[in-house]
């Protein structure tokens, strides 16, 4: 399989060439910004690909169809905000993408890395809980927060009707549990597609216990 053919099956819908080449150049970004500032651990650098392309683009088939606003929280290196914007840019032109980062390091390498890839994309830099509501239709938000209070963080910005996307590791369960004590909400849990002990978390109808 190319790996044009495996961003395909993982975005969920046929992705340009183009588009494909505007993730490699994305990538390329990272990898310089990464030589200056901390955007992705060096261990990671090999598998940039599949560690965070990939990883971040399997999240964009699982949010409604009518998405207007989706928001990333710590946005880091882009992972997955730059990601959906590059395939919202080309799939769905209309919507709009906003990446929260509260380092300004980290933040200046959002705002340019968008700027060179010609996407449309709003960059906040400040803290996630300093921020009035957002409103987003969609919040992701990766290796961020424990859930419990990574929860907190999304009913703060989330839309009436809105869901959460949260990808989580071997300890998901134990995260789940833990935040159940806190919030009520419906669960979605959904495979990851390229590391096999992940989970993908949706969250819908959040409320506070």
């Amino acid at each position: 399989m190319t790996d044009l053919s495996r961003l395909c099956e993982v975005a969920g819908h046929n992705v340009s060439r183009e588009t494909e080449q505007r993730l490699r150049r994305l990538v390329e970004l990272v990898e310089k910004w990464t030589q200056r500032i901390n955007l992705i651990s060096p261990a990671s650098r090999p598998a940039i690909w599949d560690r965070h392309v990939l990883d971040s683009a399997q999240l964009y088939p699982l949010a409604p169809r009518g998405w207007q606003h989706w928001a990333d929280l710590g946005s880091g290196g882009g992972f997955p905000g730059l990601i959906v914007a590059t395939l919202a840019f080309a799939d769905r032109p209309d919507t709009q993408v906003t990446l929260v980062e509260s380092d300004q390091r980290k933040a200046a390498f959002l705002r340019s890395a968008a700027s060179t890839l010609g996407l449309q994309v709003q960059v906040l830099a400040s803290r996630i809980e300093g921020l009035p509501p957002l409103g987003a239709d969609v919040v992701s938000a990766r290796a961020l927060a424990p859930l419990p209070a990574l929860l907190g963080y999304c009913a703060r910005h989330l839309a009436p009707g809105g869901i959460a996307l949260l990808p989580k590791g071997q300890r998901a369960d134990e995260e789940i549990a833990a935040a159940r004590k806190l919030w009520h909400f419906d669960l979605t849990l959904h495979p990851g597609l390229i590391d096999p002990a992940a989970r993908l978390i949706q969250i819908e109808s959040l409320r506070r216990a």
